[in-house]
């Protein structure tokens, strides 16, 4: 009998693959309101910081606020600090702080996510 001492790491989330539309978004007056810094839920945002907004309908697919996103195309894990007007559907905005051109580079186009909903026991 063979016993380790080593701990295997526990998964936390069971991920799921969703296609969305993805735009791109920046903390500026004229693109969002008067108060461009603070997010739909109450977080404040800052440049640098990985965060998405989501469509309405993809928080009831469990893409809740603080849900970790993996982007095809884009390195690292988003957090969902923001929800869109309800007229949106199938949704991401890409939080891109000030950086208009990077915004604007990006476009409009179809992305492939992975999404992580707690695991609960």
């Amino acid at each position: 009998m063979v016993f380790s001492c080593k701990k295997v790491p526990k998964e936390l989330y069971n991920w799921q693959s969703l296609e969305v539309t993805a735009t791109a978004y920046n903390s500026l007056k004229y693109q969002t309101d008067s108060d461009p810094n603070i997010t739909a839920f109450g977080d404040s945002l800052r440049p640098g910081l990985k965060y998405i907004a989501v469509s309405r309908d993809l928080l009831k697919l469990g893409l809740r606020h603080n849900t970790p996103v993996k982007i095809d195309g884009l390195e690292g894990v988003y957090l969902v600090k923001d929800k869109m007007h309800s007229r949106w559907k199938n949704k991401i905005d890409i939080y891109m702080g000030v950086d208009i051109k990077a915004a604007k580079l990006w476009g409009r186009k179809k992305v492939c996510i992975d999404y992580g909903t707690p695991i609960i026991e």
